[in-house]
């Protein structure tokens, strides 16, 4: 291996930052697959299991409230380093915290643990490779945030491999083989060049990004974004189980690989084919697509309907992230550390609010997945809407 080479090459940045997005997608992934093996091992409710995914989402909107002030003030490598740390200790915790604690409680410190770490990942990472010194601006984004969806796949499958192979009870294993990946990433970061996103001192200030209405419009578009994608993604596979009975493998399979497949190929489409394709047009048509792919998961009427709907809606969410990204790196170039950091946090927003609102109407209607998949379907509704006043914006800006 080239030392001299990783600590030059920003290709070796964007590297890192690609595993750092896989890792994020451990964090947010792995723990799903085994929601319903919770419940009967560990004797949780629904609603206990629901706290799981906002408890992580929340963590993670808390951080990003934290580092818009003091990221710049740490330092890009060391906080990105110290997210590795974390995301690694949540992540081998959870196969000894619940055994040596009370089990709900260990959980819950597992799930902080790697928010933390997931939290800062989703602060950084974005203006990490945005700073480098890379052409096409909007595909590097859009295939940067396609790792998430590959490492989002490759969780599901792997998992569901190994639960086949040698036994859903033997899940601790797995927990410690995903730390690894972090710890990784940890020791490359140390390494590679990590350039500034804006000059010193001239980033806009947090409150001098509240005066600006398009801010917030772009704060609602990730709130919408990340609730569109993890209100299917996250309860997709006990939705095939318990709604659409099928087997928890036909269900990984068909409902959150799929999903992240499709999601990927999206972002992977749009990186290669975003000169020919108007970001906007592009976001308001997948946000009506999603529409349609939370109705038909809901209503389908057939196992097979609801799955497609399930797999489909990655598709459709796949460039929301990416282009609100995309668009405020356009938009407000000079929106520094503070920006991506507000923005992260209104996608953790959206992240939390997504699932938990799935959860909560389902347990509202006796656990009844369908109704709360259906009550969801307003994020990606906002969405849309939000898109089409963006898009008018920029056609009188442009007149």
């Amino acid at each position: 291996m080239n030392l001299s080479r990783i600590r030059t090459d920003y290709s070796h940045t964007i590297y890192a930052s690609y595993i750092g997005y896989i890792t994020q997608a451990i964090i947010n992934n792995f723990a799903p697959l085994l929601f319903l093996h919770f419940m009967s091992e560990y004797s949780f409710s629904l609603r206990q299991i629901t706290l799981i995914t906002t408890l992580n989402f929340l963590v993670q909107l808390l951080v990003d409230l934290i580092s818009a002030k003091t990221i710049d003030r740490i330092g890009y490598r060391k906080a990105v380093m110290a997210a590795h740390v974390f995301s690694a200790a949540g992540l081998a915790g959870l196969a000894v915290l619940p055994d040596i604690l009370p089990s709900y409680a260990g959980l819950l410190l597992c799930v902080v643990l790697y928010a933390v770490g997931g939290g800062i990942i989703e602060v950084l990472i974005s203006p990490i490779v945005e700073s480098c010194p890379t052409e096409k601006k909007e595909a590097a984004m859009a295939l940067l945030h396609s790792f998430y969806c590959w490492g989002h796949l490759g969780v599901v499958l792997i998992s569901t491999l190994f639960f086949a192979s040698a036994g859903i009870s033997r899940w601790r294993i797995l927990a410690f083989a995903y730390a690894s990946v972090p710890l990784f990433n940890l020791v490359y970061f140390s390494m590679v060049p990590i350039y500034p996103i804006v000059k010193e001192g001239s980033g806009m200030s947090i409150r001098g990004l509240m005066r600006s209405g398009f801010f917030w419009l772009l704060f609602m578009l990730m709130i919408c974004a990340g609730a569109s994608e993890q209100a299917m993604s996250q309860w997709s596979s006990a939705f095939a189980e318990s709604a659409l009975h099928v087997s928890k493998t036909v269900g990984d399979l068909a409902g959150p690989s799929a999903f992240a497949l499709f999601m990927g190929t999206a972002r992977a489409l749009y990186g290669r084919y975003s000169e020919k394709l108007p970001l906007l047009k592009a976001m308001i048509a997948s946000s009506v697509l999603c529409i349609f792919c939370y109705f038909l998961a809901a209503f389908g009427g057939s196992p097979a309907a609801g799955l497609l709907g399930c797999a489909v809606c990655g598709f459709s969410v796949g460039i929301l992230w990416p282009g609100t990204f995309s668009l405020a790196a356009k938009g407000m170039p000079a929106g520094g550390t503070a920006m991506y950091a507000l923005l992260a946090l209104a996608g953790d927003v959206g992240c939390s609010s997504g699932p938990t609102a799935v959860g909560m109407i389902a347990s509202l209607f006796s656990g009844n997945m369908k109704a709360g998949l259906t009550a969801a379907v307003i994020f990606p509704v906002l969405m849309m809407t939000g898109s089409i006043i963006a898009l008018k914006l920029s056609s009188k800006k442009e007149s």
